[in-house]
């Protein structure tokens, strides 16, 4: 294992690490560790098996997803940053939970944070990198960093929900535009 791995994978993890900012300042004070534990394991399994996936698709996909894996990334972050402002202003139950841990959610979460996670996985096919040791790495340091996440959202949240909610659908919004513009400008 090599020191620039552990970098990517890292690198690949802020993503769904700021993600769980979000979603632990939404628990408030107490982290719910079933709740923690279950929005590690989406990030940590989907960041570890899209650079599987890249990797076995192979060069002749790298073309297509490298034209356009800015904008879809971007496309997800701001609809979920949309739907994320649009609920910190809607009227909520006091019965209804304002964290969503359900399949859909964290399927969609998972999926808009490790779109570059696939893109890498077919550079690691160019590079001849062992993609065995680089998923399990980057789904133990992604599931390692969102955990921290989410513990230092909690540590923020509670009495700031709202306002909290709103940082939250703002950062989504602004990683998808920075992914776009990284792609686009730089």
């Amino acid at each position: 294992m090599t020191l620039g791995l552990f970098l990517v994978a890292i690198g690949l993890s802020m993503d769904a690490g700021a993600v769980a900012v979000g979603k632990g300042m939404a628990m408030g004070r107490r982290v719910q560790p079933r709740a923690a534990l279950i929005i590690a394991a989406w990030f940590g399994i989907f960041q570890g098996l899209m650079p599987l996936l890249g990797y076995f698709l192979g060069t002749g996909f790298r073309d297509a997803i490298a034209s356009i894996d800015h904008w879809i990334a971007f496309g997800l972050l701001a609809l979920i940053g949309a739907h994320m402002l649009i609920e910190a202003f809607r009227e909520h139950d006091e019965q209804r939970p304002r964290l969503d841990t359900g399949i859909r959610a964290m399927f969609v979460l998972a999926v808009a944070t490790s779109i570059d996670a696939l893109a890498a996985g077919i550079s690691f096919a160019l590079l001849e990198v062992n993609i065995w040791i680089a998923a399990v790495l980057i789904t133990v340091v992604t599931f390692v960093i969102t955990l921290i996440g989410v513990k230092l959202g909690s540590a923020f949240g509670g009495r700031f929900q709202k306002p909290a909610e709103i940082v939250g659908g703002v950062i989504l919004i602004l990683m998808g535009v920075r992914i776009l513009l990284d792609h686009l400008v730089w």
